[in-house]
């Protein structure tokens, strides 16, 4: 893939907490992911089978002292991340950390959307080795005027308005395409007290196993498991640290899982027997949004995104440093 053809793609996904050996622990056993060193000071890779899924690292003194949470920091791709810093400035975002060079890797830089919501932004030094990671499957954007900063990403990304979905009470989900693939959603906070963020959907073979890990491992489920429209499953977790995540099970998977957990009916029925039921299905969260496209980098169809829930949580501020060989590493 071309720098050209990077621009608007979510390219890498870093957790910056305040314990990451533990968060390490935490995800192996959540997700089928390992943690390997970077070759790079205080910095460690997420690996999914033989590919670099993320980065892991330490939370910033500044991002703790100003009481933000742990959080997931998104890369968004793009040709040239000066001049794309410098685009956000005059549409109104900040840029929180300046443009900077990772040796070997690439240039990246961090900033915030004019409601408040961080991101990153990379440009890589050399095509990356080996087949991306496609773990994640969806992004969502929860900020105070998703009209107002969906304008200000495709004005920088080339994103477009795919469909919008009409909440009811809790307002408009709009779905966002990139190259005509849906690839994450939009949507007004209802609690003025949270700030906007972005939440990512990992994808797994089962919510229901990845929710009763998270938990039995310290996490909190705070939505679900549920089925949204379109018949995948999502849950939203935080860690134990406090970093807030969501799992995505696709509705092939959800199927199968859900006709495995049914009682068989039996062939014939005892004269004063009833027939088992089958366990009621959970009620798809408010009203409809597709379910979530698998995040292939190469976009194919478009698919449905997952149900945004009713609540969700806060999102960190601030940004940190970067990472890894062959994969934006954040440098000291």
């Amino acid at each position: 893939m071309s720098n050209a053809e990077i621009r608007g793609r979510f390219v890498w996904h870093e957790l910056m907490t305040t314990d990451p050996q533990a968060a390490g622990t935490f995800y192996a056993k959540v997700l089928s992911w390992k943690t390997q060193p970077s070759g790079m000071p205080d910095y460690t890779l997420w690996v999914s089978g033989k590919a670099q899924a993320g980065g892991l690292m330490a939370q910033p003194e500044s991002a703790r002292q100003s009481g933000a949470p742990p959080s997931w920091l998104i890369y968004i791709g793009t040709p040239d991340v000066d001049a794309t810093a410098a685009a956000a400035e005059r549409l109104g975002g900040k840029v929180l950390r300046a443009p900077a060079d990772i040796p070997s890797v690439g240039r990246f830089a961090v900033l915030s959307d004019p409601q408040g919501a961080t991101f990153a932004i990379f440009t890589p030094g050399a095509p990356p080795a080996g087949a991306p990671a496609t773990d994640f499957s969806w992004h969502e954007l929860a900020t105070s005027d998703a009209q107002a900063a969906l304008s200000f990403y495709s004005e920088l990304f080339g994103w477009s308005r795919g469909p919008a979905h009409d909440m009811g009470p809790a307002g408009t989900y709009q779905l966002i395409e990139h190259g005509g693939t849906q690839v994450g959603g939009a949507y007004k906070l209802m609690d003025a007290s949270k700030p906007p963020h972005w939440l990512t959907y990992i994808s797994v073979g089962s919510v229901d196993k990845a929710a009763a890990a998270a938990k039995a491992a310290g996490g909190r489920v705070t939505q679900g498991p549920m089925e949204v429209p379109g018949g995948s499953r999502i849950a939203q977790i935080l860690d134990p640290q406090g970093g807030a995540f969501a799992v995505h099970e696709p509705a092939k998977h959800a199927a199968a899982s859900t006709a495995a957990q049914k009682p068989a009916a039996p062939r014939k029925a005892p004269a004063k027997a009833a027939a088992p039921k089958a366990p009621a299905k959970k009620k798809a969260a408010a009203k409809a949004k597709k379910r979530p496209a698998a995040a292939k980098r190469a976009a194919a169809k478009k698919k449905s995104p997952p149900k945004k829930a009713a609540k969700r949580p806060a999102k960190r501020k601030a940004a940190g440093k970067k990472k890894s060989a062959k994969r934006p590493a954040r440098k000291k």
